[in-house]
Parts: structure tokens; C-alpha cells; sequence
């Protein structure tokens, strides 16, 4: 295979394919889980560390998405918090006790369900929050690499990974380190995991939506605020759910 953007399409197309077919299943399984969760008048919060972070903005506060979601970031230390941490820094995913803060941080209510992304599975922030999730007793729904995490040691301390503590796994069909291409002095080019990560993300807000209007609810869904009506149509949305999501960071 050589490296152009041919070749990476071809590659792309085949795993967007092959996610599309082989998660059909658990994304039902994840919408069932978050419909429940709106049913019962609950949010549905996303979290995701580095790139994983773009599942959660696919999620949380965009054009077509659900209103009843709320966006968790490593930034949030800063901004609601008040910690002088290095939001850049390497190590910060890494530090379980990141997870306990996000959490105390986050408007969350008892019918909360969850969901949380990571490729790897295995730093200590996603981890802990993902046991924090579950003994919290919120539902919690996995995406990540099953192949990129079973070949990688948990640094969490107690040495499980983020789809051992999930209700439901999503596999992004992403490959050990992510990118597809290799390169001939070695390494390789051409990530996937954030196109899956967006593709299942997607796929499991518009299964919940089915899920609403099939029981005769009318979905709560954002229209984009650069149409006619927008703003007006989401604020009034919003206003449901005042102090439970948050927008804006």
C-alpha cells in the first residue's frame, strides 16, 4: 500500500464499513440505554481525553444533536474549577485523581447516563471516571479501540481498562496506534479513530431520536443557530434543562 490520499480513503471507506456493520448491535444496545436515561429525565454527559475529545463534541451542544447533553473536559479544572494545571501537558490523562474533580465538577444528576470515549482505554483519568460512572450507578457507554486497548497495559492502578467497567462497548475499529498507512523508515500516517468515533456517535443519537418519536415523544434536537429561528428554537429548549448542561467552554 502507498501513502496518498487515495489509499487512505480506500482504507477509511473499508473501516467505516466495517464499524457500521460489526456495531450495529451494540449501538442499538447504547441508544436503548440513553433513551431510558432522557426518558427519566436525565442528561446524557460525554468525555473524551485528547482526540477522544471530538466524540464528545459530536455529542454534546451541535447542530442535530440532542439538547439533553453536556460536554466533560480536562479544561474544566481551569474554567470551573479554578486548578493552575497544564492543560497541555502529557501526563494530566494520565492521573486517576483528575476523574474525582470532573466529576464534582459536572452538573450530574442520579439519571445521568454516560458517555465515554478513549482509543486506548487505559489512562488513569478515563478509567477512574468510567469506575467513579458505575459506582455512581449511571449508565455507561464505551467507545474505544479493542484492538489498540487489548494490546496495551492499563496505567490505571488497579489495572482494568474503560470497556471493562461499561454497559455497553463500541469498538472504532481504529488499529494499534491509530493511524493505517505505514511509512517506509517506519511509524505510519492516516488516522481513523475520531472519523469512527464520530460515525458511532452520530449513529447513536439518531437511534435515539427513533427511540423517542417511536414512543410519541417529540425528540429534543438542536436546530443550527445560523438558520432563521435557531437561537429561539434552542433556548427555548435549553431553558428545560437550565443548570444541567452547560454551553459555551
Amino acid at each position: 500500500m502507498t501513502v496518498s490520499a487515495e489509499d487512505y480513503l480506500a482504507v477509511v471507506t473499508g473501516t467505516i464499513e466495517r464499524v457500521a456493520a460489526g456495531q450495529r448491535d451494540a449501538v442499538g444496545r447504547a441508544a436503548d440505554l440513553i433513551a431510558d436515561a432522557l426518558r427519566a429525565d436525565g442528561v446524557m454527559h460525554a468525555f473524551g481525553t485528547g482526540h477522544s475529545e471530538a466524540l464528545a463534541m459530536e455529542i454534546a451542544g451541535r447542530a442535530g444533536g440532542l439538547v439533553p447533553t453536556n460536554r466533560i473536559a480536562l479544561r474544566d479544572l481551569v474554567l470551573r474549577g479554578g486548578a493552575p494545571v497544564d492543560l497541555l501537558g502529557p501526563t494530566l490523562e494520565r492521573d486517576p485523581a483528575v476523574a474525582h474533580r470532573l466529576y464534582e465538577l459536572a452538573p450530574v444528576s442520579p439519571t445521568d447516563v454516560f458517555v465515554v470515549a478513549s482509543n486506548s482505554g487505559v489512562n488513569g483519568a478515563i478509567v477512574e471516571f468510567a469506575a467513579l460512572v458505575k459506582e455512581r450507578g449511571h449508565g455507561l457507554v464505551a467507545i474505544t479501540s479493542a484492538e489498540h486497548s487489548g494490546r496495551m497495559p492499563s496505567r490505571h492502578p488497579s489495572g482494568r481498562k474503560l470497556a471493562e467497567f461499561a454497559d455497553v462497548v463500541l469498538d472504532n475499529g481504529a488499529p494499534y496506534g491509530d493511524a493505517t498507512l505505514p511509512l517506509p523508515g517506519g511509524g505510519a500516517v492516516g488516522a481513523v479513530s475520531s472519523i469512527t468515533a464520530a460515525l458511532l456517535a452520530q449513529q447513536i443519537v439518531v437511534e435515539v431520536v427513533a427511540r423517542l418519536i417511536a414512543a410519541g415523544e417529540r425528540p429534543p434536537v438542536y436546530l443550527s443557530a445560523n438558520t432563521p429561528g435557531g437561537d429561539a428554537h434552542n433556548s427555548e429548549l435549553e431553558a428545560r434543562y437550565a443548570g444541567r448542561i452547560r454551553r459555551g467552554s
